[in-house]
């Protein structure tokens, strides 16, 4: 059966094997058939330095169907909320800012250097359960859980044109490095996973500060990881060794069930993301700048009789 193209470099063909590749995209250098201008932009309060952004999230604005909000995570430890004004910007509406004094002491975290007090914020992920519900990965290594609803100040001199709130409620044992990646359960309100630097997944419940579990999935840098939308007790990896990884408790406790090798080379796989409509593709991009789309078999698409009942024994669990 014929495939069909996607873009330059890309074309897609079917297939029903675990981890078949079904597609590639290079991403052009040169030619440029989206716009040169962005739709719209931000508005930064004023700062001496912008600080690099980790990571953005659409966010429904509340009693507004229509209307959208970004939320954006920085270096500087700053969580910011855009609305969409017209006139092709943004403005910031909502601001919050993770200060290492005033993070909650329910797990010991190394101590930072005197006068070093930002908290630089890597990742975040909403709870598919609650939409003020967020979990930040840290430069710290330290997952945090932070909601959009928090009133106490901020207590810091970093300058913004809005009031800095802070927005940390819990603070989760941490990694051995900075946090890359973290995904909320969409079918658990407890249940998180982190990965990062040191080649460890940890799964969290947000009752406890020790992760339920830890896998170490590669001895260099996992860059992503995510929950399945169909699957309960499914995810995969991207790791810095070139693979990606799917995992399934149901099967295993300690091992990936699949290693899909994007890349020859062993250079990493920055990213990937399940497609909540076709569920039996995943989409992953690395560092040879290509995307490689994936069609998962049935295992991967079709819930266990049991698998709900299983996920709920395993959030249970308690950390030893």
């Amino acid at each position: 059966m014929a495939g069909w193209t996607m873009g330059t470099g890309a074309r897609l063909s079917p297939s029903c094997v675990p981890g078949t590749w079904i597609g590639e995209a290079c991403v052009p250098s040169s030619r440029r058939p989206w716009s040169r201008s962005p739709a719209l932009s931000c508005v930064w309060p004023s700062t001496p330095r912008i600080p690099p952004t980790s990571q953005v999230v659409w966010l429904p604005e509340p009693g507004h169907s229509h209307r959208f909000q970004v939320l954006s995570v920085a270096t500087d430890g700053k969580v910011l909320l855009w609305r969409g004004i017209g006139a092709g910007q943004l403005q910031l509406t909502e601001g919050f800012a993770l200060v290492m004094q005033q993070l909650p002491r329910s797990t010991k975290l190394k101590k930072h250097p005197r006068g070093e007090t930002e908290v630089g914020a890597t990742a975040v992920a909403f709870s598919s359960f609650d939409p003020r519900l967020f979990i930040l990965g840290t430069e710290g290594g330290f997952p945090l859980k932070c909601s959009l609803a928090a009133g106490e100040a901020a207590l810091t001199r970093m300058p913004s044109s809005v009031p800095l709130r802070a927005p940390a409620q819990f603070t989760f044992s941490p990694h051995g490095g900075p946090i890359y990646s973290v995904s909320c359960s969409p079918f658990h309100r407890n249940l998180f996973l982190s990965a990062g630097t040191d080649g460890h997944v940890h799964l969290y419940s947000m009752l406890q500060a020790p992760p339920l579990t830890s896998l170490q999935l590669s001895l260099k840098y996992l860059f992503a990881v995510r929950w399945s939308p169909v699957r309960p007790l499914v995810f995969a990896a991207a790791s810095g060794e070139g693979d990606v990884q799917l995992f399934d408790f149901q099967k295993s406790s300690q091992k990936p069930t699949v290693l899909i090798k994007q890349t020859q080379d062993e250079s990493p796989v920055y990213c990937l993301e399940f497609n909540s409509q076709q569920t039996q593709l995943l989409a992953a991009g690395d560092a040879q700048g290509t995307v490689k789309v994936w069609q998962l078999s049935t295992e991967f698409m079709e819930q266990g009789p049991r698998e709900a009942e299983d996920l709920d024994r395993l959030a249970a669990e308690v950390a030893t």
